[in-house]
């Protein structure tokens, strides 16, 4: 009998890895192209939006490709699927900046 590594709900762990790096990178790319022209440097505060946010960003690519490609995989489900998914990737994405720069008192 084999056995085989799966979460609940049928899902293989060893997909989840792609998009949730995905996820991550757009946020993480802003914000270091953000820091990079911004002309100031560095400061340790920095290391907390630059963590929490790209967290927040895998958290999203990985309900993005639960709900559009595994969940969902076909027809007009998928396209509502997608749809919200895209949704509720940038709110989880508003909410771990919010998050972030509440923490680091930079949020007013």
């Amino acid at each position: 009998m084999k056995t085989s590594k799966h979460a609940p709900f049928d899902i293989e762990l060893k997909s989840l890895p792609l998009p949730a790096l995905l996820g991550a990178i757009l946020p993480l790319a802003l914000l270091l192209f953000l820091i990079i022209s911004s002309g100031d440097s560095f400061k340790l505060w920095m290391a907390v939006p630059l963590t929490i946010i790209p967290a927040g960003g895998a958290f999203g690519g990985v309900f993005f490709y639960l709900m559009g490609f595994h969940w969902f995989p076909r027809g007009s489900q998928k396209l509502i699927a997608v749809i919200f998914s895209t949704l509720v990737y940038f709110v989880i994405l508003w909410l771990s900046a919010v998050i972030a720069f509440n923490f680091t008192g930079h949020w007013d």
